[in-house]
């Protein structure tokens, strides 16, 4: 394997998550609201930093990637922080 072939690989295993960062503050506000929302930024960094260690530990776990379990705990952990992130733990 190539430099250039173990770069792609490793962009495309994290890219699920970094899509996921940007659009989950967009989705997390239209769905929500953003009374009590943390900063955009800080949003993207966490759901960036938690989505890589889901794929990470999915792709230790399982032996590869690329699994739809990975990709299922992905959407479940990142929808959660974005509503802990948005006060909803306090809203109720």
């Amino acid at each position: 394997m190539t430099v250039w072939q173990a770069l792609l690989h490793l962009v495309q295993l994290f890219l699920p998550a970094l899509v996921l960062a940007l659009m989950m503050p967009l989705a997390g506000r239209w769905v929500v609201g953003s009374a009590q929302a943390w900063p955009w930024r800080r949003r993207v960094l966490v759901h960036a930093l938690c989505g890589s260690l889901v794929l990470l530990g999915g792709l230790l776990l399982q032996g590869h990637d690329g699994r739809m379990a990975t990709y299922g705990v992905l959407v479940l952990v990142l929808a959660s922080a974005e509503w802990l992130m948005q006060g909803g733990a306090a809203r109720r």
